[in-house]
């Protein structure tokens, strides 16, 4: 099932990059996606995160989706390779500043807030550019930055998705030159189980799905 799913999915993704949602399912779920070939894994919540690490196999590339307090960031930064929801300059400066300490670079996206509802996290469009014209981007010398994130409003209007997903894509386009390296900016992702076809359709480079993986026939 989960094999048919995953071959299914892939060939829809053409060469936009699956990030396989994990939570809420088991070990014995996810050791036979493992299987499958899949090796990008993603989480919402840092513990959930860590407890399935240590009993996974040791090459899955894990990617934190989910919103990242502050006190969390010590524990993690040095056990994922990819955060997607960096959604604001106080969550930067904590991450550079545990970076420094561990002497390590931070791969990050840029969580950009599009959907119509308050209880999403990330920059809104105008601040994120002021801060990137700013400079302040280049003063967090342990951080690199890869591109942006979002995710759209749970809704089924179709047209509103899409104009969410656009505004993603223009965000990144306008942010790109200002970043510190503008080559290396190169990811959007966005798009889960319920739109992913329409953040493909709008340019995303990953997409997180998670149920659509898991569900039966």
């Amino acid at each position: 099932m989960i094999q048919q799913n995953i071959n299914r999915i892939k060939e829809e993704l053409g060469e936009t990059m699956l990030v396989a949602v994990s939570k809420y399912r088991s070990l014995e779920e996810l050791n036979a996606l493992y299987q499958t070939g899949q090796r990008i894994f993603a989480e919402n919540r840092v513990q959930e995160l860590l407890d399935k690490q240590k009993d996974l196999p040791k090459d899955i590339k894990w990617h934190l989706i989910g919103h990242l307090q502050t006190n969390k960031v010590k524990s993690v930064i040095d056990k994922v390779s990819l955060i997607h929801s960096v959604d604001s300059l106080k969550l930067l400066k904590e991450i550079q500043k545990q970076a420094v300490k561990k002497d390590i670079q931070v791969n990050v996206l840029l969580q950009i807030h599009v959907a119509d509802e308050d209880t999403k996290f990330g920059f809104d469009k105008d601040e994120i550019l002021e801060l990137a014209k700013s400079g302040i981007l280049d003063t967090f010398t342990h951080i690199h930055f890869f591109g942006v994130m979002s995710m759209a409003t749970l809704t089924s209007n179709k047209e509103q998705i899409e104009a969410e997903f656009k505004k993603t894509h223009d965000i990144f386009l306008k942010l790109q030159p200002l970043t510190p390296i503008p080559d290396a900016f190169t990811e959007v992702s966005m798009g889960m189980s319920s739109d992913y076809k329409i953040a493909i359709k709008m340019g995303a480079t990953m997409v997180r799905i998670g149920s659509k993986i898991f569900e039966s026939a």
